[in-house]
């Protein structure tokens, strides 16, 4: 598989695994999720994406992280190959999704992620969203503390806007920015988000690349789509993940799975060329 470059030199594959799908309620098999991970890793994908709350709720925190944790350990590749990025800043009360950036709750979400992950530095650790009780600055200095000790290789940021990546940057190196970003949801290139990252060379990684379970559905319906992914033997959901990576070059769609059959399906995605035609029809 190609590779594509995010911020301070990392270098990681076109595509990324997103493991959310893994670890929510109604998830597969351990066994199940085990395959579908050796599967990914297997077809060249070296990025993982994950966070502490990719899980059930407050009492299953972690789940998706040991997940990854244990998949990597029965794997018989270059483990060194593969960048495992998790993420910080949110709590699952009885199973709701709340923010929480504090200096403290991030520190204590680090070293936690730390343990469950297995290692003694996170490769990736990305804020996992602005929490408006707050402030910006002081949630981002607290993972500038943690990579000044060594805890933290890189530091990302997810669900933020340009002028929250330009303070971030103020503060410490930012490698990736990761925001929701498909074919029928373009905030992140309305927005300029992308725009920026492209002129920093910080990497985008696109989140619910085809739109998640209520997406799906969005693209099926799509005569566009439809009539495109028809003309290359292809699904429309490969199409739409074709259509990001050939939109810029910094981003790198982090698709979710929980079937090993998935994988197949995101692995031909990346083969997919898009015509001048196409895209101009997708456009």
């Amino acid at each position: 598989m190609r590779t594509r470059s995010l911020g301070e030199g990392l270098v990681v594959s076109s595509l990324g695994l997103g493991g959310m799908p893994m670890s929510l309620a109604g998830r597969p098999s351990e066994q199940q999720s085990i395959a579908v991970i050796h599967a990914a890793l297997d077809g060249g994908i070296t990025l993982i994406d994950t966070a502490d709350v990719y899980c059930i709720d407050d009492d299953d925190i972690g789940h998706n992280e040991r997940l990854i944790a244990k998949a990597l350990k029965a794997w018989r590749g270059d483990r060194a190959k593969v960048l495992v990025a998790t993420k910080g800043g949110l709590r699952r009360p009885k199973g709701a999704w709340e923010t929480d950036a504090r200096p403290e709750r991030l520190r204590a979400a680090c070293e936690a992620s730390l343990r469950a992950l297995g290692v003694e530095r996170i490769a990736l650790y990305q804020l996992h969203a602005p929490d408006p009780a707050v402030p910006f600055e002081e949630s981002v200095g607290e993972l500038a503390r943690l990579r000044g000790e060594g805890k933290v290789a890189h530091v990302g940021l997810s669900n933020v806007s340009v002028a929250e990546l330009d303070a971030a940057r103020s503060i410490v190196p930012i490698a990736s920015v990761q925001n929701r970003c498909n074919v029928l949801d373009r905030r992140a290139f309305e927005s300029g988000v992308i725009a920026r990252c492209e002129a920093l060379g910080i990497g985008f990684l696109a989140y619910s690349p085809v739109g998640g379970s209520r997406g799906r559905a969005g693209l099926a319906a799509n005569a566009t789509l439809g009539e495109i992914a028809a003309r290359h033997g292809a699904s429309p959901e490969e199409i739409a993940i074709a259509w990001l990576l050939a939109r810029s070059p910094v981003i790198v769609p982090i698709p979710g799975a929980s079937k090993p059959t998935s994988i197949a399906s995101i692995l031909r995605s990346a083969s997919i060329q898009l015509s001048p035609e196409d895209l101009a029809r997708l456009g």
